[in-house]
């Protein structure tokens, strides 16, 4: 009777310590699928802000092409650039 008894308390143990061990490794996994996840979200942001951009830059490289007016304007806004007999007065804020 005491080695049956040693033999089922040996049993247990071992099922406990496997119990633990699995545990001990869902934890990790559960640990590491969090931060796959919140990388996964803050790549998807960075993607989204990026199409967001180049969305926008198609736009004006479009309008840059196709549009004379917006051509002038961009030109007049970004390099200072006027028509003849045409003054461009600064004020300092």
């Amino acid at each position: 009777m005491n080695v049956r008894r040693f033999v089922i308390t040996l049993y247990l143990t071992l099922f406990g310590a496997g119990v633990v061990a699995a545990g001990v490794f869902f934890w990790q996994a559960q640990q590491e699928y969090a931060a796959l996840r919140a990388n996964e979200q803050q790549t998807q942001a960075k993607l989204v802000e990026a199409q967001r951009n180049l969305s926008e830059q198609e736009r004006t490289l479009e309008r840059l092409q196709n549009d004379p007016a917006y051509v002038e304007r961009v030109i007049r806004q970004r390099l200072g650039y006027a028509k003849p007999d045409e003054y461009i007065v600064r004020i300092r804020e």
